[in-house]
């Protein structure tokens, strides 16, 4: 069983790669929150964790993170874009 996680600085326009962004500004939304990104990757076909408490280490703030369950067939790559692009229809 593979467990990834998603931070929202991965996903987050408003970070630099430095700061942990993991897709292209095109891709990113600002300030994504743990559940837009839970019902993406639920969106996408896994089951998702949220852990609300977490804090990613290159931001001051706790923003939480997402765990993703048995995503095996996936690189975590592709898996940050598939949910990226829900993000992107979600916010519509």
């Amino acid at each position: 069983m593979v467990e990834n996680v998603i931070w929202p600085a991965a996903l987050d326009a408003e970070c630099s790669r430095a700061e942990g962004r993991r897709v292209s500004r095109e891709q990113a939304v600002p300030d994504p929150t743990v559940d837009e990104i839970a019902q993406a990757v639920q969106q996408v076909g896994y089951d998702a964790v949220i852990e609300r408490d977490k804090q990613y280490p290159r931001e001051f703030e706790p923003r939480g993170r997402v765990l993703v369950k048995d995503a095996d067939d996936a690189t975590k790559s592709d898996l940050l874009g598939a949910v990226a692009a829900y993000l992107d229809v979600i916010r519509s």
